[in-house]
């Protein structure tokens, strides 16, 4: 199996239908959650809703880069969330998380094994198949903040 069909099919499990890893995904976890829910914080801690955007403004941006456009995002903006009013609203960020996870897991499946090793965008950057691994670990590990948080959310309700 070349590495992109290995990446690309990790990659389905977080967002979209595995439970290899953390016994659920992206999809999953966030398909009973109210946008009242969503937003709510605990402490100082991200609300759901906050992380859910976070993931997508990465993987939008680095789908620019697949798609030949520029590299634009910044860590500064990551968690520059609009407001979230309506359930809605928060379903529309939930569906473009899940849209923009498979558009990019369709870009990872067809990358050959030379492209993977490639520099993205810089060399500073390292190389597409370490970023699209720092996508996997940086996933779980919001996606387990993700499971605390809705726990303790329904908890504190």
């Amino acid at each position: 199996m070349k590495k992109s069909s290995q990446l690309a099919a990790r990659l389905r499990e977080l967002f979209i239908d595995g439970t290899w890893i953390a016994n659920t995904n992206f999809r999953a976890i966030t398909q009973d959650v109210t946008a009242a829910d969503a937003v709510k914080t605990i402490g100082k801690h991200n609300s759901i809703a906050d992380l859910v955007f976070h993931m997508d403004y990465y993987l939008a941006g680095i789908l620019e880069v697949f798609e030949g456009r520029p590299l634009t995002i910044r860590d500064q903006y990551s968690f520059d969330r609009p407001p979230i009013r309506t359930e809605e609203e928060w379903q529309a960020l939930v569906r473009k998380l899940i849209s923009d996870a498979e558009v990019f897991i369709q870009h990872v499946s067809h990358m050959e094994d030379d492209a993977l090793e490639g520099d993205f965008v810089d060399p500073k950057y390292g190389s597409y198949e370490r970023n699209i691994e720092a996508m996997l670990e940086h996933g779980y590990y919001h996606l387990g903040q993700i499971s605390l948080i809705k726990k303790l959310v329904r908890n504190d309700s």
